[in-house]
């Protein structure tokens, strides 16, 4: 099974916007077809993200997104980012991609310059999508 990071910015449009790239990978995740990678401080960024009141998201969606994922998916533990990230708080999401194996997709990409990757593979939804010849259909 392929296993991803997703940059919160993915759950999030993938969330608002179910008929786009990153909604095709969120329902990929919620049907079990990709494995999603994370930690507790990934799982509580998503959470802190999700339940923002401006982006209008039904309470029970995100409950239930969460509850999916601790239920399902894979947990890691991870090592520091040797090398620094434009954003600092984005380096858990290589340090959880490069301790689970996993490719980190991301809507981001400059946050994730090619010179601080370390062997990750970093793509965007739509390059995810196209790669893997996913489709946009359910």
């Amino acid at each position: 099974m392929i296993r991803v990071v997703l940059d919160t910015n993915v759950v999030v449009s993938g969330l608002l916007s179910p008929s786009g790239p990153p909604g095709r990978i969120v329902d990929l995740v919620t049907h079990e077809l990709i494995q999603l990678i994370y930690s507790d401080d990934i799982l509580g960024e998503y959470a802190d993200v999700l339940h923002r009141p401006q982006l209008k998201l039904s309470k029970s969606l995100v409950d239930v997104f969460l509850a999916d994922v601790r239920r399902r998916d894979m947990i890691v533990a991870s090592s520091p980012w040797p090398v620094e990230v434009p954003a600092p708080t984005d380096a858990v999401f290589l340090e959880v991609a490069a301790a689970g194996d996993a490719v980190l997709i991301t809507g981001n990409l400059k946050h994730y310059p090619a010179s601080i990757r370390l062997g990750v593979e970093v793509l965007t939804p739509r390059a995810y999508v196209d790669r893997f010849d996913l489709g946009l259909s359910a």
